[in-house]
């Protein structure tokens, strides 16, 4: 039994004890699992996908599948033992849930209602609460003042899409906080925002919590990021413990090979300018003020009274083999850039400039050339979940693209084998389907998708974002042995500056659509001459400060 102690003379008010969960099967998924949880503490949870933290978590809340077997103790204050097995585990969920144990789901986009406004959602937590209706709309602006969204009243009436992945997270905490819980569980609330933005979450919460009264339950892949953050750590895997102590005494002396490993990861180094092919006389990709603008504002008649520039004026050369990094904070453009080189934005709109790809005018091509041109330029998305299609094998995702181009079906079948082995794939996967993969799985799937075109260049959007640390050295490492090998170009956005240094030989960093600074990436890392560049490095570097 691992029993993480109090780090104080703090009350207890959470006790877990020997809490476990099995599949149908009888496969251990979380094993033993033991802990206490003092008022005021943060204790972090941390491990690789597969290793328990969220379920763990969700079993406290009564969320888990009917299928799985959980058996345990839990011990609440002023409330005393509760039955979190699976007969036990509805009666407890409505008695704590939203009132005693809040929680910040991981992706607020998948967890908010797209089809209600922010104040309808908030309303509803309190609601559930008992708060008057006639106090909703008050007790809801200062919920969102209290998470720090600047013009609370003008958000009531916007929906989730409206907002920005760092707006949707805090009106998700505002959403858990309404309810006045003892224990806020926060899982993975960080995973889709960049750095500046993940340490803005982090010290927020650590804020609120001290505001609020409550205990924090952090639950993160990303140890290095909660270090500054928490006072215990529990570093889980394969559903047990494998370490657990104060979060000072395991980063000054990490006991077992794994959490080393996990607060060490060696992304390794991009390939050097030398080892890169000689440029071309011509780049593979061109760009020449290249602007991108939405419509702000209509009027009665559907015109466009008012645009919004998300980007302003970019200009950026590529050549063959060689790997681009755009990073900048949510909302620089830099997925609108890319969407942008691909010619997958909107009718709406309005891009002015040149790009020109393998000497092509992009922004000039009919439909039925774009359709045969699509081939050079593939794509790969933050989610490879929502990006590929749940309902079809592994072989028909990968083979798609080649049957749209009329590739005989010997062919697509040897192709897919193919790029199957080049993500390092077993060929068996062909038959599976995309739930029964694994994150690193999926993005793997969705990387021979678009190898399988034989593309010359690929832009990858936040492809490691949603992985956990030792899969993003994986994909990075694989990553940069197709490039050694194929001669690709990548176009490679990420908030994550470490995977951008060990990928890209060059960099661009944006700010509100405007390109602030730009080089070679060992250049800049090591001299950044932009305030805003120096900015997101000492973020992404987790001072002791942060």
């Amino acid at each position: 039994m691992n029993r993480q102690a109090a780090t104080s003379k703090s009350p207890v008010v959470l006790t877990v004890d020997n809490l476990s969960i099995h599949t149908p099967s009888q496969q251990p998924l979380v094993t033993g699992l033991s802990y206490t949880l003092s008022a005021g503490q943060t204790l972090a949870l941390v491990g690789e996908s597969g290793s328990g933290k969220s379920l763990s978590s969700l079993a406290l809340l009564g969320l888990l599948s009917k299928d799985l077997q959980v058996r345990g103790h839990v011990a609440l204050a002023n409330v005393g033992a509760v039955d979190i097995s699976n007969q036990g585990a509805d009666v407890f969920a409505k008695s704590v849930r939203g009132q005693r144990i809040g929680m910040v789901f991981q992706e607020p986009m998948t967890a908010l209602n797209p089809l209600h406004t922010v104040a309808k959602q908030i309303a509803e937590a309190l609601r559930l609460r008992g708060v008057p209706k006639k106090e909703w709309r008050a007790e809801t602006l200062a919920l969102l003042k209290d998470v720090n969204i600047s013009d609370a009243a003008d958000k009531l009436s916007r929906y989730p899409h409206e907002l920005s992945g760092g707006q949707r997270q805090r009106v998700m905490i505002a959403m858990a906080l309404a309810g006045r819980p003892d224990i806020l569980i926060a899982d993975e609330p960080t995973t889709a925002l960049d750095v500046t933005l993940q340490h803005e979450i982090l010290r927020l919460l650590a804020t609120l919590k001290a505001r609020y009264q409550m205990s924090l339950l952090l639950i993160s892949h990303d140890l290095n990021l909660v270090r500054h953050y928490s006072d215990t750590l529990m570093v889980l895997r394969d559903g047990a413990v494998v370490e657990a102590g104060l979060t000072k005494s395991i980063f000054a002396n990490p006991q077992a090979d794994y959490t080393r490993a996990l607060i060490h990861q060696d992304f390794g180094q991009a390939l050097a300018l030398s080892d890169v092919p000689e440029a071309h006389s011509a780049p593979l990709l061109l760009t020449k003020d290249l602007q991108v603008k939405f419509p702000a504002k209509k009027t009665l008649f559907g015109t466009v009274s008012n645009w919004f520039s998300a980007v302003n004026g970019l200009d950026m050369t590529l050549y063959t083999g060689r790997a681009l990094g755009i990073v900048g904070e949510s909302g620089s453009g830099k997925t609108t850039t890319a969407l942008a080189l691909c010619r997958l934005l909107s009718n709406q709109a309005r891009i002015t400039g040149e790009v020109a790809i393998d000497q092509q005018d992009v922004t000039a091509l009919s439909k039925p050339a774009l359709r045969r041109f699509r081939a050079t330029v593939q794509m790969v998305f933050q989610d490879p979940f929502a990006s590929i299609n749940p309902r079809m094998t592994v072989a028909q995702i990968v083979e798609e693209g080649l049957l749209v181009h009329g590739v005989s079906k010997p062919m697509r079948q040897t192709a897919v084998i193919d790029a199957l082995q080049t993500v390092q794939l077993p060929e068996a996967f062909r038959h599976r389907y995309p739930h029964e993969l694994s994150g690193g799985q999926r993005q793997r799937v969705a990387l021979a998708r678009a190898l399988v075109m034989k593309p010359k260049l690929l832009i990858l959007d936040e492809p490691t974002s949603a992985l956990d640390s030792s899969t993003q050295v994986t994909v990075v490492n694989l990553l940069r042995k197709i490039q050694a090998e194929q001669n690709i170009s990548y176009v490679f956005i990420s908030h994550d500056l470490s995977v951008v240094r060990a990928l890209c030989q060059h960099i661009m960093v944006l700010k509100d659509g405007a390109l602030v600074e730009a080089g070679t990436t060992e250049a800049l890392f090591n001299a950044p001459k932009a305030a805003y560049t120096k900015a997101l490095l000492q973020a992404s570097s987790t001072p002791e400060n942060a």
